[in-house]
């Protein structure tokens, strides 16, 4: 929870704060102003969050926006009681909020659930990031709204892994990162002992602590 949590927050301010292009422009050697030449950005704080799924993963990112001051709005199928947030229905939520982020699991009802249409609701200059799963957002919708201009992305996730979209691959409003959500030390190192404890759960002739279903 918390690896993902960060990675969508750190996608969330390299998009809002241009990270990515302004350390491009210097590896470039494109800098040739002074600081008051440099581009202009959006600043994170005070701004609205929307958070596509409350859960654990969720959660965890609507408790690092409160160090930023961010408003956070939140919706997922069944409205809570919770101090993390305020409840809005997704069309609403995508269309008040400057930033949204993705938590949702991949499942029939959440497959293309940012369609074109979903998509055209955000407010132009939003950011969209997307920690989840690519088939979550329609892809083709989506790289027509980033080739446009009108708004940014932050994308860890795609459809068809690991092929990314060529027509992503020279913008400057989009940060692209190879699936990390998962990719610390401390995570991989709880999700194998998660397959460790499962496996001696089944051999004391217990059910599995994390069963899945077919």
């Amino acid at each position: 929870d918390a690896a993902t949590a960060d990675l969508a927050f750190a996608l969330l301010l390299a998009t809002r704060r241009q990270v990515v292009e302004g350390e491009r422009f210097v590896r470039e050697r494109r800098w040739h102003g002074s600081w008051a030449d440099s581009r202009i950005a959006e600043e994170v704080t005070g701004s609205t969050l929307g958070i596509v799924g409350l859960g654990r993963i969720g959660g965890a990112v609507a408790r690092r926006a409160r160090g930023f001051d961010l408003r956070v709005l939140y919706t997922k199928r069944t409205r809570v009681e919770t101090d993390l947030g305020e409840f809005r229905e997704l069309d609403a939520l995508l269309a008040e909020a400057d930033l949204v982020t993705l938590h949702v699991p991949l499942t029939p009802e959440t497959h293309g659930l940012i369609d074109a249409r979903r998509l055209g609701l955000l407010r132009d200059g939003a950011c969209l990031v997307n920690t989840a799963r690519g088939e979550i957002v329609d892809q083709d919708a989506l790289v027509a709204e980033l080739v446009s201009g009108r708004i940014r992305a932050g994308l860890d996730v795609f459809v068809g892994e690991p092929e990314v979209p060529a027509e992503l691959l020279g913008l400057e409003n989009v940060v692209l990162t190879p699936h990390l959500g998962s990719a610390t030390r401390q995570a991989r190192e709880a999700m194998t002992r998660l397959v460790v404890d499962n496996l001696l759960a089944v051999e004391r002739g217990k059910p599995p602590l994390t069963p899945v279903g077919n």
